[in-house]
């Protein structure tokens, strides 16, 4: 198992960061004829292939096989793109804004849900606090590790985040009442040049959540359509920058915004080429679903996943 996390972290760690100034100082100020910026994320070329995990190999196969191929995998549904191309969970940041508009961002709230971190992906500000909490009648392992690829990973904590004692499974198969256990909090501080983590559980390791830190509020996260708009923002130069999580660049745009008008920005990644993990699906009769036994089966009775 740790060898098999091993490879896990060394893939989804080799991201290169935009480098975020800890000093750096952003003021809050009432914003007067502030522009917008529209765009649409994009991904072309043949869809990646997804991460896969053999079920039976890992903890909770049943459980967790509600969400699955039907044949013991679990597939990491990384890449969502529609078939125009457009992409999913790709977060757009506006670098170089010095004051703007209140510096607000969402809690950082996620739930390991169906053996899933949900949300795939959040935006915080450094040293901001973010909470987890267990809706599974399983146990899980928090793993947290602040990414860059030329010194490696950072272990930012580790924790145990059990189930609540009274959970009541009344159908494991097809329903069940998804009862909070103990909120974990965390507190998250990134090292100097870094702005990107992502969070693992160490008992099911194709459980992941990635969070990025922004210096300032002018972002955001596309939705199935790819899209995305970021308004308000004051007149100006700027770096506009997209980060997936997939990805290992980052795909940038400078542009100008000036009085109240809105500024078209398209991004178009150009889809990984050849293995991108180690983690493929691939018949092997030596973790087959004959080893839980005559009693025991992985029913994909939540959601029936596809590798392609």
């Amino acid at each position: 198992m740790k060898h098999l996390l091993g490879k896990v972290i060394g893939m989804v760690l080799g991201v290169v960061g935009v480098c975020t100034n800890p000093g750096w100082a952003y003021e809050e100020i009432v914003v007067k004829h502030g522009g917008s910026i529209v765009g649409k994320v994009t991904l072309t070329g043949e869809r990646p292939k997804p991460m896969a995990f053999n079920l039976v190999t890992i903890p909770d196969p049943v459980y967790c096989g509600r969400i699955s191929t039907g044949t013991g995998w679990r597939v990491v549904e990384d890449f969502i793109v529609a078939k125009d191309g457009a992409l999913k969970d790709a977060v757009v940041m506006l670098k170089g804004v010095t004051k703007g508009k209140p510096f607000e961002l969402p809690k950082v709230h996620i739930e390991a849900k169906d053996c899933e971190f949900q949300p795939f992906v959040n935006v915080l500000r450094d040293q901001d606090d973010m909470t987890v909490i267990n809706m599974d009648p399983v146990q899980h392992d928090i793993q947290g590790y602040e990414t860059a690829r030329v010194r490696g990973a950072r272990v930012l904590f580790n924790r145990p985040l059990p189930m609540n004692p009274f959970h009541q499974v009344t159908n494991l198969f097809q329903s069940h009442s998804h009862l909070p256990g103990k909120p974990m909090v965390e507190h998250v501080h990134l090292q100097k040049d870094r702005n990107i983590f992502v969070m693992q559980c160490g008992f099911h390791p194709y459980m992941f959540s990635w969070g990025v830190v922004l210096d300032n509020p002018y972002y955001a996260i596309t939705q199935q359509d790819g899209r995305f708009e970021i308004a308000d923002v004051p007149p100006g130069k700027y770096t506009l920058t997209v980060w997936h999580a997939g990805m290992k660049t980052y795909l940038s745009r400078k542009v100008t915004i000036e009085g109240q008008e809105q500024v078209p920005v398209d991004f178009e990644y150009d889809a990984p080429r050849g293995r991108r993990s180690v983690h493929e699906m691939q018949d092997n009769p030596h973790f087959g679903l004959e080893i839980l036994g005559e009693e025991d089966e992985i029913i994909p009775s939540l959601r029936v996943q596809h590798a392609s």
